[in-house]
């Protein structure tokens, strides 16, 4: 395993669980991923739990309060490095997006911004201090795909290529449309549209590499969690499943062919 210790701005670089349990998703994710929990005190805050894969940091979590975040259900959310948080959140503004929270400090360890693209997707940027980002990535028991399913993928496509520099490259295959996002030059996430008739906002779905999708998925079941994609191959690429953990957040995993 090699240790992950800075993330180019555009890169993917943290990924957290918002839970309505968060002890119950330490043990969730522990059992599936083999993750450890290391538990900051927030004061008033509560607990910020770091994930980590064998010492390296993988994700977060932290629980969701119901009198500051009504109506929001337990979800997975993804990060994006910046160089400067507070010019990547007024470069949104000027494309049509939404600075639903404007930079702010956390801590001395870096500084973030909520915010949402042209066709509502939530993601948040990072501008590291102390904390860098993930540890690890592109490993068995880590992030290693973002894709964003949207209601508008020409208006997401001309939003994150302006906004991040990414290049975005569009096939076609088993009946269906898929963008790649690149990064440097390097696949990183990807883009679909979202099915008709399905009643879900867009979003983007955080994916976490395994050995064996079906056994993983086999297990996350076993565990509590609901099967929303089961096992299913990628031709010349791999196999995923898309899964929601007890708490009802989703997410993915993908096995490499």
């Amino acid at each position: 395993m090699s240790t992950v210790t800075a993330h180019e701005p555009g890169a993917f670089c943290w990924v957290e669980l918002a839970t309505n349990d968060q002890k119950a998703a330490k043990a969730f994710y522990g059992e599936l991923f083999g993750w450890t929990a290391n538990d900051q005190d927030m004061g008033p805050e509560g607990v910020y739990t770091i994930f980590q894969r064998k010492g390296n940091d993988a994700a977060a979590a932290y629980t969701l309060h119901a009198e500051r975040q009504a109506g929001i259900p337990p979800h997975w959310m993804i990060y994006i490095s910046s160089e400067n948080a507070e010019a990547t959140a007024k470069h949104c503004a000027e494309l049509g997006g939404e600075i639903v929270m404007p930079a702010f400090d956390v801590y001395d360890l870096g500084r973030m911004a909520v915010l949402k693209d042209p066709a509502g997707a939530f993601h948040n940027i990072w501008q590291p201090g102390k904390n860098t980002g993930l540890g690890v990535h592109n490993e068995p028991g880590a992030f290693c795909w973002g894709q964003l399913n949207t209601s508008d993928t020409a208006k997401a496509e001309a939003y994150y290529t302006a906004l991040f520099g990414w290049g975005a490259s569009t096939g076609t295959g088993g009946g269906m449309t898929y963008t790649e996002w690149q990064h440097n030059g390097t696949p990183i996430g990807g883009m679909m549209a979202l099915p008709d008739g399905l009643m879900a906002p867009s979003h983007w779905l955080a994916y976490f590499s395994v050995e064996d999708c079906d056994a993983s998925a086999a297990k996350a079941q076993a565990l509590g969690a609901a099967t929303y994609v089961a096992p299913s191959d990628i031709p010349n690429t791999g196999r995923f499943a898309v899964l929601a953990d007890p708490q009802g957040a989703v997410f993915a995993i993908y096995q490499q062919s």
